[in-house]
């Protein structure tokens, strides 16, 4: 594991064996001074029981514990609950003055994201979309969970299993139990080598591509340049662009349209891109502008 640099953090905990190995390995190192945050879901009848286990061992670590009910109910999707989820640790970080949030993400989470973005054909930043970045760590990413069992009963550490973790109805859980298992010790390796070199390329390309956007004036692009573009090409470009502008969180399916519209609609024409943002499409060029509240 790489341990943070010393400062507060908030830790997310939910009672699993994977953040109560990462709790009890950030607990140990001076210089960090910790926050544990819970977020109950509401969507099993029984999570209140996940709060009080995970309430009761910030006590005995004398760790201070934060917590929110979310009530969404047991039809909420899996993307819903990790909207909510992060909301409320943002909210914890910024109460707490915290420099992050710190996850318990680990090496088969980050083959897993992998696997699941391929199939959505989220294209090369769905790949490596599971890292660390500002104000969000992921210290575990080489680490795989087989480890983190072996070292929380090393421990002799307790945790509560989520029994919607077997229903192979979420997407996730498919992968985690029909797909992943099937790689051998080999395959594993060679996929982790694949994405941490692709990690390495999309980095290149991201500096070259924002190297590129910045060279257009303005905020804006110049539309003759951009149809000039071959497709691929410019979805990178279009994908960069709105990343630089501010609008980020697109997903493929938007992307693609904004690039169709961007190279055929009529100029006047407006289109939303996300909250907050929409792309007019002009004679020239192509602007980026955002909505008046």
């Amino acid at each position: 594991m790489v341990l943070p640099k010393p400062g507060r953090y908030v830790v997310a905990v939910s009672g699993g064996v994977d953040s109560m190995a990462l709790l009890d390995m950030l607990w140990r190192p001076a210089g960090l001074e910790l926050v544990v945050a819970h977020f109950d879901h509401g969507i099993r009848a029984d999570s209140a029981a996940d709060r009080r286990f995970v309430e009761k061992l910030a006590g005995n670590y004398a760790l201070p514990f934060v917590y929110e009910e979310g009530r969404l109910g047991a039809g909420a999707s899996e993307a819903k609950a990790r909207a909510a989820r992060y909301d409320f640790l943002r909210r914890v970080q910024k109460q707490e003055k915290a420099a992050a949030i710190i996850t318990a993400h680990h090496q088969d989470d980050m083959l897993e994201t992998a696997i699941i973005n391929l199939l959505r054909g989220t294209g090369r930043k769905g790949l490596t979309a599971l890292r660390s970045q500002p104000g969000l760590l992921r210290p575990l990413l080489n680490v795989p969970k087989s480890e983190l069992i072996a070292y929380a009963k090393q421990k002799n550490l307790r945790w509560r299993e989520d029994p919607t973790n077997q229903a192979v109805k979420y997407l996730r859980n498919y992968v985690r139990q029909r797909i992943l298992p099937r790689f051998g010790e080999a395959d594993r390796a060679r996929l982790v080598n694949m994405l941490t070199e692709l990690r390495a390329t999309n980095r290149e390309l991201d500096a070259a591509l924002g190297e590129l956007v910045g060279l257009k004036a303005g905020g804006t692009l110049s539309r003759q340049w951009f149809n000039q573009l071959p497709h691929a090409v410019a979805r990178e470009v279009m994908a960069a662009w709105l990343r630089a502008g501010g609008a980020g969180g697109f997903d493929r399916k938007a992307l693609e349209r904004l690039v169709v519209a961007a190279k055929t609609a009529a100029a006047g024409k407006v289109f939303p891109v996300q909250a907050g943002f929409q792309l007019r499409v002009q004679t020239a060029d192509l602007a980026l502008t955002v909505l008046e509240r």
